[in-house]
């Protein structure tokens, strides 16, 4: 017999969504980002590598965002670097979801002693900061490219998404209908994929969000480092990396790259908590 929990009424997915400043920001911050970098593609108010202005001019009708220290135009360069940024974002989520679900749900299945090698592979992984782990696939494979950033984040990242895909799948596989569904002779692949998968899917998207913005700001730190995209690749790390040097005298060629960078990590992280107010459907009432 079901009972009705009056106090704690569950809205339809739209209503909540709509309900969610968290997510309705956060989705307009991100969709501005993604309409640039698709924007991009076919078009840009100038040419990406050619010298269009002065160097160091302050933002004008001309150029909205200023020039860099080579006449460059940094509006066309903030476009292409939302592009970058959300290919990295997205590749090395993708990366880091397939490993570390697997192994995640893999842990989940395995034997007691097998159970605990995984946790504690995953606890010391997790220990070391993404950005280095990144750094040292990096350099030690044959140079510093996109997608050897992208398999580089996404890696890194895989640690922290299995460990929480392992506490959530065992965590249902507890639950009494598994062992009902074992009984009736279902094989653990279709539980995996019928009970599993479905039931930690919402918290999982919602610290793949956050990893997607965790990502972002690793792509950034290695190109300001010179590990991550090579030229011409406008990436905002590259970006700030050449502005450093006239920061004080032409600070808004530091700027423009920092707000775009820290505007999307804020509008992913806002994306997250809306995702969360979906996944739980009683939190937004309950605040």
């Amino acid at each position: 017999m079901t009972v009705d929990n009056p106090e704690l009424p569950v809205s339809p997915p739209q209503e909540r969504f709509r309900s969610s400043p968290s997510f309705m920001l956060g989705g307009f911050v991100v969709g501005l980002h993604v309409l640039l970098g698709l924007v991009s593609l076919f078009w840009t108010p100038y040419d990406p590598t050619g010298m269009v202005g002065g160097r160091l001019e302050a933002p004008s009708l001309l150029h909205w965002a200023g020039t860099d220290r080579l006449g460059r135009d940094l509006m066309t360069q903030i476009m292409i670097g939302s592009r970058i940024a959300l290919v990295v974002g997205a590749g090395a989520v993708a990366i880091g979801a397939l490993i570390g679900v697997t192994i995640g749900v893999i842990s989940a299945f395995a034997t007691r002693t097998l159970d605990d090698v995984f946790a504690a592979t995953f606890d010391i992984l997790i220990a070391f900061p993404t950005l280095l782990v990144a750094m040292l696939i990096v350099a030690s494979s044959d140079g510093a490219s996109l997608w050897t950033a992208i398999l580089a984040i996404g890696i890194a990242s895989s640690a922290i998404i299995a460990r929480l895909t392992r506490i959530l799948a065992k965590r249902v596989l507890a639950m009494d209908y598994i062992t009902a569904s074992r009984v009736s002779g279902t094989s653990w692949l279709a539980i995996v994929f019928i009970h599993v998968l479905p039931n930690i899917w919402p918290t999982l998207i919602v610290n793949l969000a956050l990893q997607f913005g965790l990502a972002v700001i690793a792509e950034a730190s290695l190109s300001y480092l010179g590990l991550g995209a090579p030229p011409p690749n406008s990436s905002w790390g590259r970006l700030l990396q050449e502005a450093q040097g006239t920061v004080y005298t032409a600070p808004f060629g530091a700027v423009a790259p920092g707000i775009a960078l820290v505007s999307l990590v804020i509008g992913l992280n806002l994306l997250a908590d809306g995702l969360r107010d979906f996944g739980d459907p009683t939190r937004r009432r309950r605040r």
